[in-house]
């Protein structure tokens, strides 16, 4: 037997093995399925589904600073990229209702490197920037909703 053979199509080939898995459970051959990769894979979905919320965050909560500390630089870009990480967000939470509780502990994740951001781009230094999040929870997803100037 070659090395190649005895690694395992979850190894190889994760979206041939998940086709796969999924065409083994519509012929519910139960028995033919590795559970414990299936174990991993379906935990790995939920860290990536919140990792992808956090991410999320932290690319918002550095585009509203810049607009609330860059009056001056504010344009329709940084209005039309806030608005896609509202949208984005939202999907993800339309698609994990679940993760809607996590949201508070996810923008104070999200937030320090959000300022890191913020503080990059626009040349400010970190500590320019308040040291959490200085957004309430439902303004940060409304669509017209922005920070004032400083």
């Amino acid at each position: 037997m070659t090395a190649m053979n005895t690694i395992s199509l979850y190894e190889r080939d994760i979206y041939a093995w998940t086709q796969q898995t999924a065409e083994l459970l519509k012929q519910r051959r139960f028995q033919d399925i590795d559970v414990e990769y299936l174990i991993e894979e379906l935990e790995s979905m939920g860290r990536r589904d919140r990792q992808e919320l956090i991410s999320r965050l932290k690319i918002l909560l550095g585009h509203l600073l810049k607009w609330q500390y860059q009056p001056p630089h504010r344009s329709s870009s940084w209005r039309g990229s806030i608005l896609e990480q509202r949208l984005r967000i939202r999907d993800l939470l339309q698609d994990c209702p679940s993760l809607r509780p996590f949201l508070p502990e996810a923008v104070a994740a999200a937030y320090a490197d959000g300022a890191k951001l913020a503080s990059k781009e626009t040349g400010l230094p970190l500590d320019h920037f308040p040291g959490q999040s200085p957004y309430a929870l439902d303004s940060l997803l409304e669509d017209d909703w922005f920070p004032g100037a400083t």
